[in-house]
């Protein structure tokens, strides 16, 4: 028997644990904690069997959620360390670096207040930047436990569907077969089922050419698969793109262990597939040294995330670029049944591998079972039947109650479609989501609230945004923020203007692949609640510098406060001030800089310190400058 990825440690409380692991085969669980030497609860298999949900994926794959009501409350702020026997057998067998230098058994430190936590989102692994999660593993192994954040929240994009590089496409060929996952039908392309398209017509850099030419087809190609080449933000493709459940729930195992790895790797592994131009080779060769490089450090990967409660959430990339982004693109990508397939694999694998780990309670004894049937007749009736139960879930967005609670938003399946235009953007969320949000925020002090896309962001790129939508071309330069749409935007600064909402908003954002820190103070009758923008991204990705300096000296000139550009574009009276990277030459606000942040909360819930800590090993702080202070 084999852990392929995990223990992930995810919602964890005093009262209820919940870890996820997938493993070569059926287990039983026998789990111990200890605090010191001390045993504080020991669960037989026979005790964890209501409390343990195994779905058989393959005859080689199964996916393991343990979600344990405790009987009493574990104590908080000091180390449990507990015994995970799967099979009877201990992590020393399974993954013998899984626990930290001095330690007998991993642990994890149940932190309710939230005095410290991580988030960092943007995780592409053949980005040539280092790892941001090699800092986690780093920052728990150096830190008196006591002082460990209280969680690792993860904001979108833990894994690239719609941007894999080809070597790493080929490992997750070599992996699939030893997985004994079911072939899944494909009636709508001229390849038959998943096998031949793992084997014999891969589709490296083609994987486009899978539909066939007509001119409705051409529209799906160019919005879905990247045909088209978006100047000015990304020059991302997507030839390469995911597409078999299989290849979706590979990736997860690749991305956050070495185990996978080590099954799938021979000599052939990084073996250039036929066929390639000389700049297919010449990339194929660059990107085998960087994920050599990054599979090396998914030990300590591996390491963290068994340590940590990790909260997560999905953006475009998990599952694909553009992903609901107007009413023009789902009408296209959701009227084909390749497309909808893809995305519902997508869908699919999330929900096994992130979703249900954030929130067990929300996904039905009903669904799972019907995850069951999909697993067992892939590429059947079952399977597209769930798929169409998930593009309707609604359940994705979920609450951790720590102290200030953490409340993740989904900004992607509940989305507010332009009244004027089917080619504008969407908002993030609807009115009825929103309504919901507001709800629900009623009477706190004090929020820690996620949203994978800042809420307030750079206004000049924003501004460009708005341009090309005007000219019919959102997709072009991934037209995504709140203020794009006029419904949503309206609606949420109404919610944080409310005379019931929380005093401080923490908001944590990550996508852009930059990072920067707002201080946002609404002007009103009275003062409104204090609002800070914090953004991290990517963990493993960067924003082409050369653009970012340019797009950020041109923000400051054209939006400085004596700007008569800046009185055009108002957002609403608020006061912005920035906070500038410590580093920060000439007045520069956006940090450059793959990593994860570190935020430090007061006892009322705002921020007083904020940190990036660069996968490069440097640590740069923002610092609030009163000086850039603007009405917008």
């Amino acid at each position: 028997m084999q852990v392929l990825a995990g223990p992930l440690l995810r919602r964890m409380t005093t009262e209820r644990l919940t870890i996820w692991l997938m493993t070569t085969e059926s287990v039983v669980v026998d789990l111990t904690l200890f605090q010191d030497d001390k045993m504080l609860f020991t669960y037989k298999s026979t005790q964890v069997a209501d409390s343990h949900t195994q779905l058989k994926v393959g005859d080689n794959l199964y996916i393991q959620l343990l979600d344990i009501p405790l009987d009493t409350a574990l104590p908080a702020q000091c180390p449990i360390h507990y015994d995970l026997r799967l099979n009877d057998t201990g992590w020393s067998e399974w993954a013998e670096d899984l626990v930290y230098p001095g330690q007998k058994l991993p642990f994890f430190v149940l932190q309710p207040k939230i005095k410290n936590i991580l988030h960092g989102s943007c995780r592409k692994p053949h980005h040539p930047s280092q790892d941001g999660l090699l800092r986690v593993d780093s920052l728990l192994q150096n830190t008196d436990p006591k002082e460990w954040p209280s969680v690792l929240m993860m904001s979108g994009d833990q894994i690239y569907a719609d941007d894999v590089a080809a070597p790493l496409l080929c490992v997750i060929h070599q992996l699939i077969p030893h997985l004994g996952i079911r072939a899944e039908a494909f009636d709508c392309i001229d390849i038959d089922n998943s096998d031949e398209l793992h084997t014999d017509s891969p589709h490296y850099y083609a994987r486009e050419s899978l539909l066939p030419e007509n001119d409705t087809n051409r529209s799906l190609i160019e919005q879905f698969f990247g045909g088209v080449r978006k100047p000015v933000f990304t020059t991302d493709t997507a030839h390469n793109h995911l597409i078999s459940l299989a290849e979706m729930l590979s990736m997860y195992a690749l991305v956050w262990s070495p185990t996978g790895w080590d099954i799938a790797f021979t000599d052939t592994s990084w073996m250039e597939p036929a066929g390639l131009s000389e700049a297919q080779k010449d990339s194929f060769a660059k990107q085998v040294v960087i994920l050599k490089e990054f599979a090396k450090g998914l030990p300590k990967v591996r390491r963290a995330l068994a340590h940590i409660p990790v909260a997560m959430i999905f953006d475009d990339h998990d599952v694909t670029d553009d992903w609901n982004l107007t009413a023009a693109w789902e009408k296209t990508a959701y009227n084909h049944p390749f497309s909808t397939r893809i995305i519902g694999n997508a869908l699919f694998a999330y929900l096994l591998c992130q979703g249900w780990g954030n929130s067990p309670e929300s996904f039905p004894k009903e669904l799972l079972n019907n995850c069951q049937l999909a697993l067992n007749h892939l590429g059947e009736s079952d399977h597209d039947e769930l798929v169409q139960e998930l593009l309707g879930f609604s359940e994705w967005n979920y609450t951790w109650q720590t102290e200030p609670p953490l409340v993740v938003l989904d900004t992607r399946t509940q989305r507010w479609r332009s009244e004027k235009s089917i080619e504008n953007p969407s908002g993030l969320m609807d009115w009825e989501a929103l309504t919901d949000l507001q709800h629900q925020l009623k009477g706190l002090d004090a929020v820690v609230l996620v949203s994978p896309a800042p809420i307030f962001g750079v206004k000049l790129i924003e501004s460009i945004q708005r341009v090309f939508t005007w000219f019919g071309k959102p997709l072009m330069v991934d037209a995504e923020n709140w203020m794009a749409h006029p419904g949503s935007a309206y609606t949420l600064m109404n919610m944080f203007r409310h005379n019931k909402t929380p005093k401080n908003f923490v908001i944590l954002s990550g996508d852009v692949h930059y990072s920067f820190v707002y201080d946002i103070q609404l002007r009103g009758v009275k003062r409104g609640p204090d609002l800070w923008q914090i953004t991290s991204s990517g963990l493993k990705n960067e924003f082409p510098g050369k653009l970012l300096d340019v797009f950020d000296r041109l923000n400051r000139w054209l939006y400085s406060p004596r700007s008569p550009l800046n009185w055009f574009t108002r957002r609403r009276s608020m006061k912005v001030i920035p906070h500038k990277p410590e580093t920060a030459a000439d007045g520069e606000r956006l940090l450059n800089a793959s990593g994860v942040s570190l935020v430090s909360l007061n006892e009322d819930g705002s921020p007083n310190s904020i940190m990036q800590m660069c996968s490069d090993g440097r640590d740069i702080r923002f610092t609030l400058s009163e000086k850039e202070a603007t009405w917008e």
